[in-house]
């Protein structure tokens, strides 16, 4: 893995480009508390195979990003109630660092595919530069904090303790996807306490993941700015999501004019590996057009 960097202002992103320089540029990010890593290998390899130049980076606050750690880790009760005092960033300020990764890597504008907090961030980059996005796919994600909200279950697994050592953050990581990946689909455990491992090795901050969430919750809704994106969008979700559940996905391509749903039968909040090929084969009509 070859990770270089891209700097704003007082913020470095570590990225990492794959495949043919002259490909298709699509940009992918990453959703809460996640690295990098969580967007598979092989997952990567099959969209350079469809000729895709691909870039994978770390949010703030993830990884080897910048660490916001001056600003500690935001109470649940402030987080809850007053967000927008606790949060040292916005989602505005993610769209930011992914702008910073375009230019980084010399993309005037690439097709954008984000999961999670990550479609959060692709949504938000559409509204405020719209310039440089060719198409936009929100994987998983929602418009607004209120809508979808995460089932009991899949909020306890969220609250396991963080690990101490590199193997409880690879039991960790399989702990949380047992709970809130898809229940129709099986589990890669193998890759799962592999990717927790080589994240913990990577940089290890529960605190993060709480002020990524701070900056969702300040950030508020989207909603009408989405009314005001013009680019080819694909929203995908699982009707099995307990975190965010597929509401966000009805009221994500509702609100972007023209936008195509996709909901899967039995998908969680992962991507299972039977779904890659129908999901990529979606991806790769939205960038054909």
């Amino acid at each position: 893995m070859v990770i270089a960097l891209a700097r704003r202002d007082d913020v470095t992103i570590a990225y990492e480009r794959l495949g043919p320089p002259g490909g298709e540029p699509l940009l992918l990010i990453m959703g809460l508390g996640m690295q990098l890593l969580s967007w598979p290998d092989e997952l990567c390899a099959e969209l350079t195979g469809r000729g895709y130049s691909v870039v994978r980076f770390d949010n703030r606050d993830a990884g080897e990003s910048t660490h916001w750690s001056q600003a500690g880790s935001p109470g649940l009760f402030d987080l809850l109630t007053r967000p927008r005092a606790v949060a040292p960033y916005r989602l505005a300020d993610m769209a930011l660092d992914a702008v910073a990764v375009l230019d980084a890597v010399g993309w005037p504008s690439a097709h954008i595919a984000g999961a999670s907090l990550g479609g959060m961030i692709a949504q938000t980059l559409a509204i405020g530069h719209p310039d440089r996005v060719r198409t936009l796919t929100s994987i998983m994600s929602t418009p607004a904090p209120q809508i979808g909200r995460a089932r009991l279950g899949a909020l306890r697994a969220l609250g396991i303790p963080p690990a101490t050592t590199r193997d409880e953050a690879g039991e960790r990581m399989l702990q949380v996807f047992t709970a809130i990946g898809s229940p129709a689909y099986p589990r890669d455990e193998a890759w799962l306490r592999d990717v927790g491992r080589r994240a913990y090795d990577r940089g290890h901050d529960p605190a993060g993941a709480r002020r990524q969430l701070a900056a969702i919750r300040a950030s508020g809704d989207r909603r009408p700015g989405l009314a005001t994106v013009r680019v080819p969008t694909l929203v995908v979700h699982g009707d099995a999501d307990p975190l965010i559940r597929v509401a966000g996905g009805h009221a994500t391509a509702a609100a972007v004019p023209g936008a195509r749903l996709v909901v899967h039968p039995g998908m969680g909040h992962d991507l299972p590996r039977p779904l890659w090929t129908p999901i990529l084969d979606e991806i790769g009509a939205l960038t054909a057009a």
